[in-house]
Parts: C-alpha cells; structure tokens; sequence
C-alpha cells in the first residue's frame, strides 16, 4: 500500500485531543481540531461582549460563507442549502414535507438506521404509505438490480443510508442514483456517517437530498447538521413546519416561502456551532476528502486484519464491497459494557451498537451487540496496537 497522503503528526498536532486519548469512536462524535474549538469560543465571546444580536450582525459574511462550504462539501449550490441541529431533524423534515397519500412506496435498506426507520412507519401509519425493504446483494450492500425490480408509479421515494451504523459497508449510492433517475423517483440519501470521510458529489451521485450531520467524521461541534435539497425538488416542496424564516408573511392572511432551502430553516440558531461547523468542513476540505478517505480506509482495514489474526474471539462484522472507517466487531460471550469501561480507563474510546440501532440488519444476520471501533486521520497504527494488547490478542 503507498504511503498516506495525510501528514498524521500534523493532523494530530491540530487536534488537542490526541494527546491524552486514543479515540475510536469517530462515528459517534470526533475528535474536533482545535480551530474548530477556536472558532465557537470566539464566537461566544463576541456574544458575551457585545451581545448575541450584535454578533451575528458582525460575523454576517462568516455565516454566510458556512453555506458556500457546505456546498463545496457536496458539490451543490448555496441556494440549496439548509442548516440545522441533527441529522435526524434534517431528514425528518425532508420526509414528512413530501406529500404522501394512500398506498405511496417508501422504498429503503435493510441497514437503515433506527431513527429514519421509525419515521417512515410514523408516516405509513399516518398516511397510508408503505415502507419496503430492497434486498441486499452477496457482498451485503442494497442490490441494485432488485431496486430496479421494484419500481413502480407508487415509488415515491427511494431512501438509502450511504454507511450504515454498524458497519462499514458502504452502499453503492451513485449505481442507485442511476436508477431513481431514470425513473423520475426522488432519491435521499442519509450521508451520516459518511460525510467526512468519503468525498460527496451529488451530481456524480445522482441523489436529490442529502442530510449529514457535523458531529461525525466531519469533525464538527454536536448539534449542528445540513440538508441538501436539489433547487428543481424543493421548489415543489411545502414543509411541513415553517416560520417566519422559512416564509415572508406578506399580509394578515398570506405568506410566501422562501424560494431556496432557508425554507426549511428555522430562524433560532447556534452561531457559534453552525460557525464551526463550517471550520470543521474547511478543514477537512484543505486535506482533501480523497487523502482523507485513503487515510481511513488503511487504518480501518489493517484493525480488521489484526483483529481477525491476532484476537482469538473477535469476529469482524462489517460487510460490503467497499468498506470504510467504521469497524464492527464481536467478541464472543464478553460482557460488553464492562469491557467499553475498561477501554476507557486505559484511554481508548470505543462505542457498543445496540441490535436496535438497525434492527433488521441485526435481525437478518442474527448479531449480538458489537463493538465499533471508527478510525479518523489522526488516528495511528500504535493506537491500533494498543486497543489489539488491551482486548487481549492470544
């Protein structure tokens, strides 16, 4: 394998928090690098002084160019762009504001997340719509040809996460673009836990929403996430909930929506989040989304080769053709939560993904709680090294 293009000692100097922590657990939130840290605190501080008002007022041309590097980020336009807490918020609010009736088809993975799961049974039971499940292939990735197998004129909508959260898997977005395309279906996909660490254009994709959230492999602050809405398809989309930012009430009985994504916006923010979010992204857009995603790949796969060869009761979990920085592993009939803590008072931070977390992947492959163990640029090879001695290589 070529050397990394990532200066490791770099990104680690970058990231404070490398210093006293091995951190695995960048699917649940990453470490952030410190200008990211820096920007919310100045941020805070201006507000602090001056007011919370007066300090948006002045960073006017910051938050607005937090849009322009969302849309770098995905390939899209500012006009597109809408921010907000959570991925799960942002995708909610895609979903519930398409206009569902009676017998209308949800198409989806059978990783999908809990979250987005059960909001698609909330809108089938509301509604009538129906959720269905497209069937994985070989490599346990959605299988193309069987979504083409489903479409119908009930289609409306083609949901898919492009990585799953107990795996790292990554699902074949642009091959499943081609088919929600040729068929006129809108096409979501839940970029979560790939934003970040795999280099996202919607153009090449295909797809005509996107949601991710900042806390992940993007490296931003909690609470912070975008949506991505395609300017042809959120023209014909009345949001299920607005505000006076998301609409201009033009008279005592009339208001009009904003025509960009702002209309699924709603006026209270967190500036000082949504401005390092927006660090966050300039920073990984500097190391390039490719490095980075070269970077992970080869820390990912060597913990899955060593974890195979060098622990007795491991099994590696994660499937796909394609596989990126989420590792997912079980370790046998070890009690886990106990485990998780004694990881963390040796200083390695790992996370247990609940069967619930994507209940009918859980339910297909039969799989108890895991480990998942997701790897970012900074992580290294010693750091690997140590989880292996820690989990008791034979």
């Amino acid at each position: 394998m070529s050397p990394s293009p990532i200066d490791v000692a770099r990104a680690r100097a970058d990231t404070s928090g490398c210093r006293d922590l091995i951190h695995f657990n960048n699917a649940g939130a990453a470490l952030p690098a410190d200008i990211v840290l820096r920007t919310q605190i100045e941020h805070l501080e201006l507000e602090a002084r001056i007011g919370g008002y007066e300090a948006h007022d002045a960073a006017t041309e910051r938050i607005s160019a937090i849009y322009a590097s969302v849309a770098r980020l995905v390939n899209g336009s500012v006009s597109e762009i809408a921010l907000s807490t959570s991925n799960t918020a942002v995708l909610d609010m895609f979903v519930y504001s398409l206009p569902w009736a009676a017998g209308d088809r949800i198409l989806t993975t059978q990783s999908e997340y809990g979250a987005n799961y059960v909001a698609y049974l909330h809108i089938a039971a509301r509604t009538g719509a129906v959720v269905e499940v497209v069937p994985n292939n070989e490599a346990g990735e959605l299988d193309v040809d069987a979504l083409e197998r489903m479409i119908d004129d009930r289609v409306k909508l083609i949901s898919v996460n492009h990585v799953p959260t107990n795996g790292g898997l990554v699902n074949p977005a642009a091959a499943i673009g081609k088919v929600a395309n040729a068929h006129g279906i809108p096409y979501l996909l839940d970029a979560c836990q790939s934003a970040g660490q795999i280099p996202l254009d919607v153009e090449a994709i295909g797809c005509d929403a996107l949601t991710a959230t900042g806390r992940k492999f993007v490296r931003g602050p909690r609470g912070t996430a975008f949506l991505w809405v395609r300017q042809s398809l959120l023209e014909t989309i009345d949001p299920i909930t607005i505000d006076h930012d998301a609409a201009t009430w033009t008279s005592p009985t009339t208001y009009e929506l904003k025509p960009d994504a702002s209309r699924f916006e709603v006026w209270e923010k967190g500036w000082a989040g949504l401005l390092g979010l927006g660090a966050a992204i300039d920073y990984a857009l500097d190391w390039g989304l490719d490095n980075i995603q070269d970077r992970i790949v080869e820390v990912a796969e060597s913990l899955r080769t060593r974890l195979t060869d060098e622990v007795p009761d491991a099994e590696v979990r994660d499937l796909g053709t394609n596989r990126c920085g989420i590792v997912t592993f079980s370790l046998g009939d070890r009690d886990l939560p106990t485990l998780k803590t004694e990881l963390q008072q040796q200083g390695i931070n790992v996370s247990i993904v609940p069967p619930a977390s994507a209940l009918l992947d859980t339910m297909a492959r039969d799989l108890p709680p895991l480990i998942r163990a997701s790897l970012h640029i900074y992580n290294t090879h010693d750091e690997i090294d140590a989880l292996i001695s820690a989990l008791g290589a034979g």
